[in-house]
């Protein structure tokens, strides 16, 4: 009896650690401000339209069509930001090179997609969000450069005054965030690590422990943005409930999983789709008319 009592202690002592762990920030974001808008996923692109992601014309048509965007930002070796998704430039360029070793006047000469879109600056994309939509800053940290970049994506932030939060996977970027930007709202991205392999050069310890947000009492998120198709996980599940952490979806692909993601609260990061009905896009027609008519 002793022996089941202890393992009992032990077990409810455990479950009490796994509670703290998964410990988020609240009351630092109007969420009911930033649920007014969805998002779209590097940018409003479209490939059959030549519209690359990330570009400026994917940036430049979300921003007219009423979407706030998700962009995602490398430091480069100069100390300018460059708005890319990989490290390489292999997928949307066609050059086996690393954006972290390109300088800002080595990158206007790739070009994405085949197209005649460049690869942009940070600088060059907030400008179009001023006033408008809020943007979803995904920092993506590599070869150990996390407080570097968080750093620089805050200073530019600071300059452009975009409303916007910051995202990473990189709990490192997170950690910078709540020791020197507090003010800054921050999000963990996560998904399951282990059913996905992008992220099977991790050790297995480390995946399960990124997978269940085990981080989150290093980093003190804001907001949890989680993989939509894993969205049924226990630590995300907890968060909520227990925290009352605002969640983001990513990548929603068609109006089914729209719907769902919102009748839960969340906000919605999209492409491949419109998400606007008939009626938002009728309405949206009329928009210059109500901006200029006179006083």
């Amino acid at each position: 009896m002793k022996a089941v009592i202890i393992i009992l202690i032990v077990l409810l002592v455990l479950f009490l650690l796994y509670i703290l762990c998964l410990r988020c920030r609240r009351g630092k974001a109007d969420w009911a401000h930033f649920r007014k808008w969805r998002y779209a996923h590097r940018g409003f692109h479209d490939r059959e339209k030549g519209i690359p992601e990330n570009s400026l014309a994917a940036f430049k048509r979300a921003a007219s069509n009423g979407f706030g965007a998700e962009l995602d930002v490398h430091l480069m070796k100069d100390g300018k930001l460059a708005v890319i998704h990989d490290a390489s430039l292999l997928r949307t360029a066609g050059a086996d090179v690393y954006i972290e070793d390109l300088t800002a006047g080595e990158l206007e000469s790739y070009r994405l997609e085949g197209t005649e879109q460049r690869i942009p600056l940070l600088e060059e994309v907030l400008p179009l969000f001023v006033g408008r939509a809020p943007l979803i800053v995904e920092l993506k940290a590599e070869r150990g450069n996390a407080a570097a970049l968080a750093a620089a994506t805050c200073a530019m932030l600071d300059k452009y005054k975009v409303d916007c939060c910051v995202e990473s996977f990189d709990p490192r970027c997170l950690m910078w965030l709540w020791q020197n930007r507090p003010d800054v709202i921050r999000g963990q991205l996560s998904e399951n690590y282990t059913a996905h392999g992008d992220a099977q050069h991790l050790p297995g310890g480390v995946r399960w422990i990124l997978t269940n947000l085990l981080l989150n009492v290093r980093t003190r998120p804001d907001f949890i943005a989680y993989r939509f198709s894993d969205r049924d996980n226990l630590s995300l599940r907890l968060c909520r409930s227990l925290y009352g952490v605002q969640e983001a979806s990513w990548t929603i692909r068609s109006k089914a999983d729209m719907d769902a993601a919102e009748a839960a609260g969340s906000l919605v990061i999209f492409e491949n789709f419109d998400p606007r009905g008939p009626c938002q896009m009728w309405e949206l027609w009329w928009m210059p008319f109500i901006f200029t008519a006179p006083a």
